[in-house]
């Protein structure tokens, strides 16, 4: 895919992240002032406590409103959507989220894979998704799946990254169609229409 071309006929936009990935997350999302069409659901890796302070700290700082993320909340275009810790993040064919407490994958819950790969059977090829900062391999098995589904695969810049091992592995691994530093990112994400 050349750069510079406009995502399309896009629903969800998935962004999954690690070690490092709040500060990306804190470059781009407060500089969005619309979604076109999409919703963006964020898969981060947290604590496994009750803890609300990244939806929080999101929706004090976005322009896009924040929506909690209960088991089967619908999924609206519009929206973000963050994944509450220690559940893993499910899609379903009606277009609601879903939780899951089965086993940690990759010693997390939520775990990137988990949501990239359930979205990716729904979704196909009107799924983006963004793997960020982090310093394990989650993250790259999900690309796989977004790719093979006929999505669009997007690895943060390893140079850009505060943990640079999870964006690197995504692109050893994958063939990602953007590798996009956090400048580059935000642009992106601003000309993705739904």
């Amino acid at each position: 895919m050349e750069k510079g071309k406009i995502i399309s006929d896009c629903k969800v936009v998935i962004i999954g992240g690690s070690a490092g990935s709040l500060n990306a997350l804190m470059q781009i999302l407060p500089e969005l002032t619309k979604l076109n069409g999409f919703a963006i659901v964020i898969v981060v890796h947290r604590k496994s406590t009750d803890d609300q302070t990244l939806e929080e700290l999101i929706a004090l700082k976005s322009n896009i409103l924040v929506k909690s993320v209960e088991d089967k909340v619908p999924l609206v275009p519009g929206f973000i959507y963050i994944a509450p810790s220690n559940y893993h993040l499910l899609f379903e064919k009606n277009e609601t989220l879903s939780l899951d407490i089965s086993e940690k994958i990759n010693y997390s819950r939520p775990s990137i894979d988990v949501s990239f790969e359930s979205a990716a059977e729904i979704y196909g090829k009107s799924l983006v998704g963004i793997l960020l900062s982090g310093s394990n391999t989650d993250g790259t098995y999900g690309l796989k799946s977004i790719h093979a589904a006929g999505g669009t695969i997007v690895v943060q810049n390893p140079l850009a990254a505060d943990m640079p091992f999870m964006p690197h592995n995504a692109i050893l691994n994958t063939n990602p169609d953007f590798v996009l530093d956090n400048n580059e990112l935000l642009d992106f994400i601003s000309t993705i229409n739904g």
